[in-house]
């Protein structure tokens, strides 16, 4: 053991950075000049004082068992008493569709494909299989091209009471780009040890990505549905059209769901895989979705991205890497109450996990978070999350990004090696930016509470705090400086340097950062 004198040295030699803005600009310049909120922010003054160590004692939090959410669960939901009904109909004037063939516009993408009035397959009133499906339908609709491989030319509908099953009796399902197939849930939806294929025709392979406007297959469940996706590999689906993102949970439109007054829809999806989709996994106004178990590798914008207003959703186990345009996981506008834990999410574009938009209340624990090209976990105007004992490592931003975001709580977290902050907060006005202020409001503040966890080995240094609402610090360990200089405080708190290290360093005491109302904020 050290004793505490070297403790001490060891932590006065390596220990901490927290800059303000202005040291920090010679890294990371400001893409705008600096607005009059945030000079006025700057001109607080700062105390530093003793903080009581028992409120930041936090216990470990334990995430929800998902022991239970398993393939075998999933199959003993399907319920194959009654058989279902099977017809080809046209697709106007059907709930489930109105979203795809509403206006001229829409209607011409079907009518182009499929040659004449646009029609769509549905299961009604009970269960079928994929294979009960064929033997009914004539082969240019769905035909059996070799033993247990399907290609489908057009659009299936699982219909409100219907339940359709696509089982390892499937091999494969190929939904043909050319006729404009896709698979929409209404009601039940199993696919089981299996594979789902967008599929190019004149290729005789996968509807590989091509551009964000070309129409590729998709699967979609609406408001009232379940949906379970177990043990199979679905790829190249999806592109930039509302709902038709690849693999999508969502509710109706608002207009409709006020009309039809159906549950927000709900499932899980375990030991799957999912490739080559603009959205490996998106939901709207879903509830208690489970995502677990699962590999999301080389899709285009986004590998899972929950969005509006989802809440109880547990996303675990997961891994995701080589996102080619964003973000490996996001959440976004009013996820919350959630869970985000054990994924590792790597190699992706921008960053590894965000927190977007107004999402409150969750918990980011135990994920490692590496080698991403922009930060590794980002905060986004969403505050009161907990983030704990994350792995946030090799970045090549910051590790761990806080925006215009209030008590966030960083427990026990790792960030190190990346290639500029540990841990960065900093305010951001966002008013003549393209964001719509009234669906997505915010204050451009942030305050944070830092205890334990290690912050080591970072281009920048360990930890910048622009213009904070308030910090506590405790137990935080930060070393191996990179920079020939070693570790200060700068900008903002670098009048009481010496104070806040006396407190950390040889008190060993936790340390509380916050404003002085000044008399530039008075006249304001």
């Amino acid at each position: 053991m050290h004793s505490p004198n070297r403790g001490a040295l060891t932590l006065l030699a390596g220990a901490m950075l927290l800059a303000s803005a202005a040291a920090f600009a010679n890294v990371e310049p400001a893409t705008k000049p600096v607005t009059t909120a945030k000079e006025l922010q700057q001109a607080k003054t700062y105390t530093v004082a003793s903080a009581p160590t028992a409120p930041l004692e936090l216990k470990k939090p334990v995430p929800p068992d998902i022991s239970g959410y398993t393939a075998e669960a999933i199959e003993k939901k399907i319920v194959r008493s009654k058989a279902g009904k099977v017809s080809v109909r046209r697709m106007m004037q059907e709930d489930a569709l109105k979203d795809f063939i509403g206006g001229d516009n829409k209607m011409a993408e079907w009518v182009v494909r499929q040659h004449g009035i646009p029609q769509a397959i549905f299961v009604d009133d009970g269960y079928m299989s994929l294979q009960d499906l064929a033997k009914k339908l004539p082969k240019q609709y769905l035909n059996e091209t070799s033993p247990g491989v399907f290609l489908a030319k057009l659009p299936i509908v699982v219909g409100k009471h219907g339940i359709l099953e696509i089982d390892k009796r499937t091999q494969e399902l190929r939904l043909s780009q050319e006729a404009g197939s896709f698979l929409v849930n209404d009601g039940k939806l199993f696919v089981r040890d299996t594979k789902v294929t967008g599929w190019r025709e004149k290729d005789n392979g996968p509807a590989t990505f091509k551009s964000p406007k070309e129409f590729r297959p998709f699967l979609l469940a609406w408001g009232g549905t379940e949906t379970y996706i177990a043990n199979s590999n679905m790829a190249s689906f999806g592109y930039a059209n509302s709902k038709s993102y690849g693999v999508s949970i969502s509710q109706y439109t608002p207009n409709m769901a006020k009309v039809l007054k159906r549950p927000e829809p709900t499932g899980w999806i375990v030991g799957s895989e999912f490739s080559d989709m603009w959205y490996g996994f998106y939901c709207y106004e879903t509830s208690n979705f489970v995502v677990k178990g699962n590999t999301y590798k080389d899709n285009i914008v986004y590998g899972i991205d929950p969005h509006d207003r989802s809440h109880g959703l547990i996303i675990a186990d997961n891994t995701v890497y080589g996102t080619k345009k964003k973000h490996g996981i996001i959440i976004s506008r009013e996820v919350n109450d959630s869970f985000i834990f054990n994924n590792r999410s790597f190699d992706n574009k921008l960053s590894g996990l965000v927190i977007d938009r107004n999402s409150v209340n969750n918990l980011i624990a135990y994920n490692e978070i590496y080698k991403n090209h922009t930060d590794g976990i980002t905060l986004y105007e969403s505050g009161d999350n907990l983030i704990y004992g994350n792995k946030v490592i090799s970045n090549r931003r910051h590790g761990i990004r806080i925006r215009n975001s209030v008590n966030i709580r960083l427990y026990e977290n790792l960030s190190l090696a990346n290639g500029l902050t540990g841990v960065y907060g900093h305010i951001k006005d966002l008013t003549d930016t393209d964001r719509d202020i009234k669906l997505d409001p915010f204050d451009a503040q942030v305050s944070l509470i830092i205890v334990g966890g290690e912050l080591a080995g970072n281009g920048s240094g360990p930890l910048s705090i622009d213009s904070p609402l308030s910090v506590e610090l405790y137990r935080v360990s930060m070393l191996a400086p990179t920079k020939s200089s070693g570790i200060s405080f700068n900008g903002i708190l670098g009048e009481r340097q010496d104070e806040i290290l006396d407190l950390m360093v040889r008190q060993q005491k936790a340390v509380l950062i916050d404003p002085v109302e000044s008399q530039i904020e008075m006249q304001d």
